[in-house]
């Protein structure tokens, strides 16, 4: 009797493009924890904290996009799903420059969008960079 088996293994995302991506999620995570507390105490410092922290989240997760993309171009083969990963980065950089946006209005004007905003960026950041980071390939192995 033969059988052929396939081998599964993780294709993950370099070094560096691993740091740029998961250093994505605690920036937009504290920016939504800042907004939940400016909404809750109406102090101002903590819309200026959120501002901050989307601002750093969208400069590593631009340079993860960059990352992603040059991964998306070099590879031979296109398992594991990069394009629906570099989709889902580049839409939740998106959202964190339109959320980015919002904050830069005055104070509390930027309630509750700005909370919204937050949310399902962190959400998306989230997803994508679980996506990302265990991305899982199927072959030979070679």
């Amino acid at each position: 009797m033969n059988t052929t088996a396939h081998l599964v293994y993780r294709n993950p995302p370099g070094p560096l493009h691993a740091i740029m991506l998961a250093g994505t999620v605690p920036l937009f995570l504290g920016a939504l924890l800042s907004d939940i507390t400016y909404f809750q105490t109406y102090q101002i410092q903590w819309s200026n904290f959120a501002s901050w922290l989307i601002a750093g989240g969208l400069v590593f997760c631009g340079l993860a996009v960059l990352f992603a993309l040059v991964n998306l171009i070099r590879a031979d083969r296109k398992a594991g799903r990069p394009v629906v990963y570099l989709v889902l980065l580049v839409v939740t950089w998106a959202l964190g420059l339109v959320n980015a946006f919002e904050h830069a209005k005055d104070a509390f004007a930027t309630m509750p969008s700005g909370l919204i905003l937050s949310a399902l960026t962190t959400l998306l950041i989230g997803v994508t960079a679980w996506l990302g980071l265990t991305s899982v390939r199927t072959g030979d192995g070679k």
